[in-house]
């Protein structure tokens, strides 16, 4: 045996040995504009509906694709675009509330991450802004859930507007789809509820937000399930 072909199999050896670990996770996205419960100025004209928004984003660590997804919180019709850039440029309806995210992606690995949730107007005709419709934190859209000791289960949102100027949020909730029952109707500062639950029964749910102008949104119907 030669001593060159003894290295070749030490080597060779040592390549198969070697384990790098699993490729590195992506890292979420810090979101940088539209800026959070604002109301978006900065669109170019398409034409009287529409205007084109540019996103903007930080790079974010072992990520080399990201996915942009805006949806409008009227007609939770949403609108992704994938790039390799930190900026995305969408067109969408003047007027209208949006939220929006980023995904980061890392092509060489199963793992994603995705950014925060933000929220923004897109800048309209008016000049004043309903609020945005309640995002839903618990129960999660289509969960099923235990209550507590005493049979209630407790309801989450979170509400905010461009002016600040939110002053009820009215809950309503019942076994009908849509729930026409009000539960209860509280101050801004009140942003969660208690409600008697019986088990096996699926429930539905709403928050109606109005602000000092007397502008309302409608968080749309929400369900969940009791154990």
């Amino acid at each position: 045996m030669t001593k060159a072909f003894m290295i070749f199999l030490v080597v060779l050896c040592f390549s198969c040995g070697s384990d790098d670990g699993p490729p590195p996770s992506p890292e979420g996205a810090l979101l940088v504009f539209p800026l959070q419960d604002s109301e978006c100025t900065t669109g170019v004209d398409v034409n009287a509906q529409l205007s084109q928004v540019t996103f903007e984003w930080m790079p974010a660590n072992n990520t080399d694709l990201y996915t942009l997804t805006v949806l409008n919180l009227n007609t939770n019709i949403p609108q992704a675009i994938t790039t390799a850039a930190t900026t995305a440029s969408l067109s969408l309806e003047k007027g209208a509330p949006f939220s929006w995210s980023v995904l980061s992606v890392n092509s060489n690995s199963d793992e994603t991450a995705t950014s925060e949730n933000w929220l923004f107007y897109n800048a309209g005709a008016q000049v004043t802004y309903a609020p945005f419709p309640a995002q839903i934190i618990l129960p999660k859209p289509g969960a099923t859930i235990s209550a507590n000791d005493v049979n209630e289960v407790v309801l989450r949102w979170m509400g905010a507007d461009v002016e600040d100027d939110i002053e009820t949020f009215e809950l309503y909730f019942s076994e009908q789809n849509p729930p026409e029952s009000l539960l209860m109707s509280t101050d801004a500062t009140a942003q969660q509820a208690s409600a008697v639950v019986t088990s096996g029964t699926i429930y539905y749910w709403k928050v109606i937000t109005t602000d000092s102008e007397g502008n309302v949104s409608d968080s749309g119907v929400f369900d969940f399930k009791t154990l």
